[in-house]
């Protein structure tokens, strides 16, 4: 949520249109409002799961919000309705140019409606007038997301010791994909967005510049995967990602997510990147504390919102 208006009013020539495909003219507009809204915030304001939304037709339950003024696109939404406990989740942002025209508001009513106003809304990087906006929509905080980085420059971690029976390999394309969204979703059963990915959204990673299967580590024992490290580079800004890390159920809590962490983190640093990142739930302290030791602190918060209904 990016937007730093929060009365709803009458604007000459404002429309929303709602769509649950973008053609590719519609959905580059769309992705250069993002880019110059990232670029006047410091952070981009839809995910990385949102921004691949936008891309290659129909999604099961996304739909995409418009807002124009004339022929000017301004605004963007999308609502994703695909976890059949939670409530509808949406990002929205309005260009740096056409803020404090109510635009913001507009595009949370109209998320509100067509959610029956039922909704979380996330606020990246938590800025005062998100935050304020989410507090007009009669949205409630309830989740926190950290972004923690720590310097590779200076790396010093004791060697990783792997659990008895457990060796580590790379990713390989077509013969791990099954296996690794099985853990996937078991290590994430907890977690919607990460532990909901299907084969297509593992393969529109795949297909993205930054992929790389040499930074991607998978723990097996007796030949079945039980934890995994995937790491991601932001070559542009110079930034080494603990993208996912996850343990089977039944194997954590014997130091294979810290030996997983490591190897990872080694891997960054040897390809000369200064610095390493990642997300955590605010809430999951163990996690955090580990993080923590590690050497992480915390660089940046999100924060989602929610109807009380």
């Amino acid at each position: 949520m990016s937007s730093d208006d929060d009365t709803l009013r009458p604007f000459p020539s404002r429309s929303i249109d709602t769509h649950s495909e973008l053609a590719p003219d519609r959905a580059e507009a769309v992705l250069e409002l993002l880019a110059e809204a990232a670029r006047v915030d410091g952070q981009q304001p839809v995910s990385e799961q949102g921004r691949l939304q936008l891309r290659g037709g129909t999604r099961e339950g996304v739909s995409h919000l418009l807002l124009h003024v004339g022929d000017e696109l301004v605004g963007y939404a999308q609502l994703e309705d695909t976890d059949p406990v939670e409530a509808p989740a949406a990002e929205l942002v309005v260009h740096p140019s056409h803020r404090g025209h109510g635009h913001g508001r507009a595009l949370g009513a109209a998320l509100l409606a067509a959610s029956g106003k039922r909704l979380r809304v996330w606020a990246h990087g938590g800025h005062p007038a998100a935050r304020h906006l989410a507090q007009v929509l009669g949205l409630t905080l309830f989740r926190e997301l950290r972004q923690m980085r720590r310097s590779l420059t200076d790396l010093d971690l004791v060697d990783p010791v792997l659990p008895p029976g457990v060796t580590v390999r790379t990713f390989v394309s077509g013969k791990d994909d099954a296996a690794w969204l099985f853990v996937n979703a078991a290590a994430f059963a907890h977690h919607p967005e990460q532990g909901s990915l299907t084969q297509r959204d593992l393969d529109d990673r795949k297909a993205q510049p930054w992929f790389d299967p040499a930074g991607f580590f998978l723990a097996e024992r007796g030949g079945e995967l039980v934890g995994f490290h995937w790491t991601k580079v932001h070559a542009e800004e110079g930034i080494g990602e603990v993208y996912v890390l996850g343990v089977r159920p039944g194997e954590q809590g014997g130091g294979l997510g810290k030996a997983l962490t490591t190897i990872g983190l080694r891997h960054l640093a040897g390809q000369a990147l200064p610095t390493a990142m990642l997300y955590v739930d605010a809430d999951n302290k163990a996690a955090v504390s580990v993080y923590e030791r590690l050497g992480f602190t915390v660089h940046e918060t999100d924060l989602m919102y929610r109807t009380e209904t």
